[in-house]
């Protein structure tokens, strides 16, 4: 097994839905060992979950010891941390740091989480999710209030907050690409790069969410590639969001890692498959499979 491939916590909320209960993270983590992997990634899910992971770190932190696995990349998932409200992003920079904390005790080298979404109206009877579909983002109004302006300068100075948190840490703040986020392909990512201005800002490219975006993923990791050291690997068709398992969709997975190759890339692996949108029947064989073919592309490519 190679240091840098990473189960993500999809996995978890494959076999147990969205989000999966914070209180069974021991067994998460033991079902993750259990399929070979021997380092995974951790997620807190809202504020709720950020709390108990919080106060049982050390309990989280014991059971990884005793595993022997690592937790390079740990998420934290706060999509309030764009809000224009100043009262909601003061609050969410609190549980950013306490979840920064959770990280470190863990051992982790960053921490991530969905690039930022603006203060869209929901309806109230939307159920959450982990991903909306293009007509849901599409159809979302904005606050009657709302300035683009001023709502851009806030969200700089949070996320140059949210990136100087990390850093008190020495950690990396990677920034994951979705539907309907301000940095869902390269192009906006690279923009809020530059206005937020932190060098510990990191771009997790997600190999299925911007093949379905038509962002062409190997001209995302030329520009980018001072910017990535996380990379979230799942097949896509191109015609409908979902995370299959590797080599059964459309990617072109050698023009991928002969890229990887050519711009030296030397982080860190992440399976990202399944979810709600993808019709994966047996999951754990879906990992397994999956880490076998990445290994072999690995090796067949000199990375």
């Amino acid at each position: 097994m190679r240091d840098n491939i990473v189960c993500a916590f999809l996995y978890a909320i494959s076999k147990h839905g969205y989000p999966p209960l914070a209180s069974s993270t021991v067994e998460h983590i033991e079902e993750m060992r259990q399929l070979g992997f021997t380092h995974i990634e951790l997620e807190a899910i809202g504020e709720k979950n950020i709390h108990y992971l919080f106060e049982n770190r050390q309990i989280i932190a014991d059971k990884i010891k005793s595993s022997d696995l690592n937790v390079p990349i740990f998420c934290i998932v706060l999509p309030h941390l764009s809000s224009s409200d100043k009262n909601v992003i003061e609050r969410n920079l609190e549980l950013f740091d306490k979840g920064c904390q959770i990280a470190n005790a863990l051992g982790a080298r960053g921490v991530l989480d969905n690039g930022p979404l603006p203060p869209y109206q929901y309806p109230p009877n939307m159920p959450i999710k982990r991903h909306y579909s293009i007509e849901d983002m599409m159809s979302m109004s904005l606050p009657d209030r709302f300035d683009w302006t001023e709502y851009s300068g806030t969200l700089t100075e949070t996320f140059r907050k949210a990136c100087d948190i990390a850093s008190t840490y020495d950690m990396d703040y990677h920034m994951h690409p979705c539907m309907g986020s301000l940095i869902s392909t390269t192009d906006g990512f690279e923009n809020f790069l530059h206005k937020v201005d932190r060098p510990n800002l990191k771009f997790n490219l997600d190999t299925a969410n911007q093949f379905f975006l038509k962002d062409n993923l190997s001209l995302s990791l030329e520009r980018l590639k001072d910017h990535i050291s996380y990379i979230h690997l799942s097949d896509n068709l191109g015609t409908q969001l979902g995370h299959l398992s590797l080599g059964q969709g459309g990617i072109p997975w050698d023009e991928f890692f002969g890229t990887l190759k050519k711009i030296n890339y030397q982080g860190y692996y992440g399976l990202d498959l399944g979810g709600a949108e993808t019709q994966i029947d047996e999951i754990d064989t879906a990992y397994v499979e999956s880490l076998a073919w990445l290994q072999q592309k690995l090796d067949a490519h000199g990375l």
